[in-house]
């Protein structure tokens, strides 16, 4: 744990369009709550944390534990702002980490006004660059589900190679059938 802590990570990214940047101590919870809440039909369908609708107060602990991981090097969240505008578009980050290799996933979700722009593509590509060129991950991945065509897309625009496909490894964001995990990797 101590190693990790001296870890340089950026807190704050950019690309042509969009701002990247960690979750602040506080105050961050009430936009990413309302993204939460104005895209929860798309969400449900793929994650479980957007089963039932959070609070306000919910979304601002989860929130700032994600603002104690990054510290900590556990994880590293980033929110998606438009430059110009400065509207939030949705999260991605590094998780999963196993600093012995080192390697991580990267997970993401958009708020739905923005879908089909091109810029959760645009902040993956950004945080890979990140990851293996500055971080030195040596294999970043990106899991989805099977039928999860949109998730899937980022990765296969971005060169991941599939590297195959778990059949019944996963619950349903609902937990209600299993489903089949895509494993997409950059090394």
């Amino acid at each position: 744990m101590t190693r990790q802590l001296l870890i340089d990570a950026p807190i704050q990214l950019e690309t042509e369009r969009l701002l990247l940047r960690a979750p602040r101590q506080s105050g961050d919870g009430s936009i990413v709550n309302q993204a939460i809440r104005e895209s929860i039909h798309e969400l449900k369908v793929w994650l479980p944390f957007a089963q039932k609708l959070p609070t306000i107060e919910e979304t601002e602990m989860n929130v700032r534990e994600a603002h104690i991981d990054f510290l900590k090097r556990k994880s590293f969240r980033f929110l998606i702002f438009h430059k110009v505008t400065k509207e939030f578009i949705g999260v991605t980050s590094f998780q999963e980490i196993n600093w012995n290799v080192p390697k991580c996933e990267i997970g993401y979700w958009i708020h739905t006004e923005f879908s089909g722009n091109g810029y959760m593509t645009e902040a993956v590509r950004e945080l890979s660059n990140v990851g293996l060129q500055q971080m030195k991950f040596k294999r970043i991945e990106i899991r989805c589900e099977s039928t999860n065509l949109k998730s899937r897309s980022i990765p296969e625009k971005l060169g991941f190679e599939l590297e195959g496909i778990l059949k019944n490894d996963d619950v349903s964001a609902d937990g209600s059938k299993l489903t089949d995990t895509c494993i997409y990797s950059i090394v």
